[in-house]
């Protein structure tokens, strides 16, 4: 097969926005069940009558579950005013998602992992949910570097 842009599997883009939002999606019925995002991916991938998972989708829900304990903290730390326990479920699925591409994939911008979580928090949340996100992911942000560099 050639390496055209035709032929190369697509990861930017639209793909990876919808990506994001199955993560988010995924994550957030983990949290509602009270089960490991990990299982519930399990038993989804080649199951009848469900849309086959993106494998960008994958690995956001493989790399927030792997680091959930640090980004959890990191959230609890930086969401001044709000713990964990008071945050809307939707925008910490958005959040875990957005701090995942923010310190550790390193193929995304600071920029675009902060505004692909904003985003998401407008289609999925409330009014206020995409200022607190950005606040949230912005405050992390004029830190990455140094925390990407202890990690």
């Amino acid at each position: 097969m050639s390496d055209t842009p035709a032929s190369r599997p697509r990861t930017g883009g639209s793909g990876r926005r919808v990506s994001r939002r199955r993560a988010v999606e995924l994550l957030y019925e983990a949290a509602q069940r009270a089960a490991d995002p990990m299982e519930l991916v399990r038993d989804r991938v080649g199951a009848v009558g469900i849309d086959p998972i993106p494998d960008y989708t994958l690995a956001l829900v493989e790399g927030v579950t792997a680091h959930r304990t640090r980004i959890d903290e990191l959230l609890a730390e930086h969401a001044q005013g709000w713990s964990l326990e008071r945050m809307p479920p939707v925008d910490l699925a958005v959040l875990r998602v957005g701090l995942y591409e923010l310190l550790w994939a390193a193929d995304v911008p600071d920029p675009v992992a902060i505004d692909e979580a904003v985003g998401l928090s407008r289609e999925l949340s409330t009014d206020d949910s995409p200022r607190f996100v950005n606040g949230v992911l912005g405050r992390i942000g004029t830190i990455a570097d140094r925390l990407r560099s202890v990690l």
